[in-house]
């Protein structure tokens, strides 16, 4: 069974009305008074106007505010933003300021980088996979592949310990763009043994910012993610060349890089709900099921930028059916070597 008047704001809300509805009565009794007795008539109406400006004052003071800390209560449940718990215009009391204020800080983002670390470590071991020792397993096939002169299996072997490599060192540590797209160069080398001249890849970028753009700093394993996605959600499933462009671009303060395909695109529905997705913020735990395809890739990649940098960076997606899908990454412009410790 139910509790009744659980919330405190049911229990408000129904003392006021209670309070209103009492003050309606009097005032009736009042207006009913007064056509008896004539001389109390000059009571009426500043009673009747003091009832009024109880009822706006009401409105403006109680009932407006609490709506809109409800509304932005809403949106913090719903992921949309943070703001909700931690600036408020109306906090109920003291008391509840400074508990929002601890829970901020409990969000903040260093705490959700830890969390998530430890997560990912726990599902490495749960995974019971040593990277290591599936590194130096692929470097032992590619010298048996190269004594048995197969040259194209040894390279192929070759670029898939390198990029396996990449993959698992320093994880948590920013990495040049110059990295990243060294680590594509790669990656786009195995995928080619696979799609053959169907697939090509470039990287466009003006030449005078070539040299400052690649000496930025970004997350490790932010591009191979999308370009991955690229390739098996829109080039894959076309018939034809598949095309890749990587374009890097960068203002005083910002580093946009856009990854664009000419795959089969999406329709409107799949990309405002893929760009619903990324603008809503949500501190999802690490997944070890990999089952899920399409935007997940994208959503991670997303909230990672996010939780490093903050709401104003991030990914944002365009899409046409039947031409292709370009992913816009934006990040700050910063040559700084940080460290997510953990």
């Amino acid at each position: 069974m139910k509790q009744k008047w659980r919330f405190l704001s049911e229990r408000v809300a129904w003392v006021i009305g209670l309070l209103l509805g009492l003050g309606a009565v009097l005032l009736l009794a009042l207006a009913v008074s007064c056509l008896y007795l004539h001389r109390m008539l000059f009571f009426l109406l500043p009673a009747a106007v003091l009832y009024i400006l109880l009822i706006v004052l009401i409105r403006k003071e109680l009932k407006r505010p609490f709506q809109e800390t409800e509304k932005m209560m809403e949106l913090f449940t719903e992921g949309y933003t943070l703001q909700g718990v931690s600036s408020q215009d109306h906090p109920a009391s003291p008391a509840t300021e400074a508990a929002f204020d601890k829970l901020q800080e409990l969000l903040s983002t260093n705490d959700m980088i830890h969390a998530t670390k430890r997560q990912a470590q726990y599902i490495a071991l749960q995974n019971q996979i040593n990277p290591h020792f599936l590194y130096n397993t692929l470097e032992g096939i590619r010298g048996e592949a190269i004594a048995a002169g197969l040259n194209t299996v040894a390279k192929m072997t070759e670029a898939l310990a390198t990029f396996f490599r990449y993959t698992i060192s320093n994880l948590e540590n920013l990495v040049t763009l110059e990295d990243e797209l060294g680590n594509i160069e790669n990656y786009f080398l195995i995928q080619q043994y696979r799609f053959g001249e169907r697939l090509q890849m470039q990287v466009v970028y003006e030449e005078e910012d070539y040299a400052g753009l690649i000496r930025c700093r970004i997350p490790k394993l932010t591009l191979q993610p999308i370009v991955e996605n690229s390739i098996v959600h829109g080039v894959e499933r076309k018939m034809g060349r598949g095309n890749l462009r990587i374009k890097l671009e960068g203002t005083e303060k910002r580093l946009i890089i856009t990854v664009s395909d000419n795959g089969v695109g999406m329709g409107k529905e799949v990309l405002a709900e893929l760009n619903r997705q990324l603008a809503t913020k949500r501190f999802q735990h690490v997944n070890g099921d990999n089952s899920q395809e399409g935007g997940i890739a994208l959503v991670n990649v997303n909230n990672r930028i996010q939780l490093l940098f903050g709401e104003q960076y991030g990914l944002c997606v365009y899409s046409t059916p039947g031409v292709g899908t370009d992913v816009e990454i934006t990040l700050p412009r910063t040559t700084r070597s940080v460290k997510v410790t953990g």
